[in-house]
């Protein structure tokens, strides 16, 4: 595997990790790059391509970028300083940049229409290219893409392996789902047990690696928390009005079936974390900000119920960013690339994974949940109203809390093994992805999404 953990989980703003968090990402490496070479240019424009043209409105991606262009970055910047970017730079437009100042202006970041480029072969479906000028002259030019979980390559390393961080092999070496859960066994313990005895490795500090999933896990708990606490209208102009709030109420009055309520109140539990998303508050990548609140609803609702200790959810965490990793490495965890299969699909994959496990489940027991959660969202489209990862995103996410219940469920109860593996219905929605058309592939302009058109 060439990912990481604390790679794969991110903390940045919503409400897209592949329009909002790389796209920052990647103009503050543009930035860094002009300043290594001593360029202070005279004024910065961004062509925004492909999907990033798309629904970059809705995403907020051109917002992205000028804080990016800033040289901000999104786990720990001022989340009101970035929505405020549009005003601040249309009053004075100047930042600072090195030794002096570069002119950053609103509507020099560009949404291209798909005429612009049609002819064009774009090195990925969300393509940036970003310019430094002086006079009428482009001194320095590069292409960036956002490849999905917040990672970006610019196009000379578009194929290199994601991890530019690793310095030696794996101590438990997996390649695919059928040898991480054959180094499982190896071990006895489960499949985040393994992603643990490498990362530690790596790091050479067990510390650095549990103080970061803490991080993490208390960032997720953070976003629930803000969530249920808000209420009213959510931006962008669908009139969706937040949830979390009522549908927690609800569960904690005991109004819903008793049967129920554990999952209900996960369901309440991810719809405040993707409310907090589609607002553009701060959310941890799980893997990506489109199906955030799936792992962390599972997580904290039974964390809570059975009590679990900071070990236990360190594993959990662990299991979750294992198959997270599989579909990074064989597929794509990208809405742009392969629809919403592989932002729900997989986040419910890893939800189904980790819950297993927790529950008493073995190695090829997880593995299966997270196969059959796969299986069972197989050819499912990207495709939110108006750009905005509100609708069906939302509600997309507390079906993924279900789903991952369900999945591990049957899974824990088979007496059989399952028919198709895990590694083999990864290759599945590769195709799948492959096979799909580009308006079903987070461009707005198929689905649900034509239900109610982007003016």
């Amino acid at each position: 595997m060439t990912v990481r953990l604390l790679d794969l989980f991110r903390i940045g703003l919503g409400p897209s990790s592949s329009h909002t968090v790389g796209p920052m990402r990647a103009a503050a490496r543009f930035r860094e790059h002009c300043l290594a070479k001593g360029l202070v240019p005279e004024r910065i424009s961004v062509d925004l391509k492909g999907s990033l043209s798309a629904t970059g409105r809705g995403h907020a991606t051109d917002v992205a970028v000028m804080a990016g262009l800033h040289g901000w970055s999104p786990d720990d910047c001022d989340v009101d300083a970035v929505h405020a970017l549009p005003t601040t730079l249309r009053s004075d437009p100047l930042i600072p940049w090195g030794d002096g100042m570069t002119r950053l202006v609103p509507d020099d970041v560009v949404f291209l229409p798909w005429a612009a480029y049609r002819d064009e072969t774009l090195p990925h479906p969300n393509t940036m290219v970003c310019r430094a000028w002086i006079g009428s002259d482009v001194v320095h030019e590069e292409t960036w893409c956002s490849i999905g979980g917040g990672f970006v390559r610019d196009t000379a390393h578009l194929g290199d392996d994601i991890n530019v961080t690793r310095i030696s092999p794996p101590v438990l070496e997996f390649h695919d789902a059928g040898s991480l859960v054959a180094r499982a066994r190896q071990i006895s313990g489960g499949l985040g047990d393994v992603v643990l005895v490498n990362e530690i490795a790596w790091e050479r500090d067990a510390g650095r690696v549990g103080r970061g999933l803490d991080r993490i896990y208390a960032a997720m708990r953070a976003c629930i928390e803000r969530g249920v606490a808000r209420d009213g209208v959510l931006p962008g102009g669908l009139n969706v009005k937040r949830r979390a709030q009522a549908m927690l109420a609800r569960v904690d009055a005991g109004h819903v079936d008793a049967s129920y309520a554990h999952i209900a109140r996960a369901q309440a539990y991810a719809f405040a974390v993707n409310e907090e998303n589609a607002a553009g508050g701060r959310v941890v990548t799980a893997p990506i900000n489109g199906a955030a609140g799936i792992v962390p609803g599972v997580l904290v609702e039974i964390a809570d119920r059975l009590q679990l200790d900071n070990d236990r959810i360190q594993s959990a965490l662990a299991t979750a960013g294992a198959i997270g990793m599989l579909v990074k490495t064989h597929a794509s965890i990208s809405g742009a690339e392969v629809g919403c299969q592989g932002e729900v699909g997989t986040a419910t994959a890893m939800a189904a994974a980790m819950l297993c496990e927790i529950l008493g489940g073995d190695p090829r027991q997880a593995e299966m949940a997270a196969e059959i959660a796969i299986e069972h969202n197989l050819g499912l489209t990207c495709d939110p109203m108006r750009g905005l990862v509100q609708a069906p995103c939302i509600e997309r996410n507390a079906m993924g809390v279900a789903k991952a219940w369900s999945a591990a469920q049957l899974a824990l109860h088979s007496v059989l093994s399952n028919v198709v593996s895990l590694d083999r219905v990864i290759k599945v929605m590769k195709r799948t992805g492959d096979d799909m058309r580009r308006e079903y592939k987070e461009t707005s302009e198929g689905g649900l999404a034509v239900s109610l058109p982007e003016c």
